[in-house]
């Protein structure tokens, strides 16, 4: 199991958010991709930061309460990011998620350049996908 690898089983079009993007702008980029939450990268593509949809959430709230409209990813987004390489582990990255929250994490290469994403149901699936086929060989 060890020779499964987070890009084998990694998002290749992840949301890419710029970090003076109206949040509302963002918020509309994440519905439409149907993705809990999106790398927040530079001009050139370095990851820079993450926005998640709790993280949307929470200043939708805060503005529905103090009238503020205009609000740009940078001032709410999580930094640093936690990231993955794409030649990761996925049991490696699986035992990341036993203890960390992140439900998405960007995946970048050695520069730092965002090259995919990957979830907890991607992980899940990479295992199911290797334990059955296992249980088919010995059967």
């Amino acid at each position: 199991m060890e020779s499964l690898q987070v890009c084998d089983y990694m998002n290749h079009h992840p949301v890419r958010l710029l970090e003076d993007m109206p949040v509302a702008e963002a918020v509309e980029a994440l519905l439409n991709s149907g993705q809990s939450g999106g790398a927040v990268v530079s001009p050139r593509g370095k990851l820079v930061g993450f926005l998640s949809e709790q993280d949307c959430i929470k200043q939708m709230v805060e503005s529905c309460y103090y009238r503020e409209q205009v609000c740009r990813v940078k001032d709410i987004m999580q930094t640093p990011a936690l990231s993955v390489k794409p030649y990761l582990s996925v049991i490696e990255l699986a035992q990341t998620l036993l203890k960390e929250k992140p439900r998405v994490y960007p995946v970048v290469d050695d520069d730092g350049i965002l090259v995919g994403s990957i979830n907890r149901t991607a992980v899940l699936k990479a295992i199911d996908k290797q334990l059955s086929s296992g249980y088919q060989a010995v059967g």
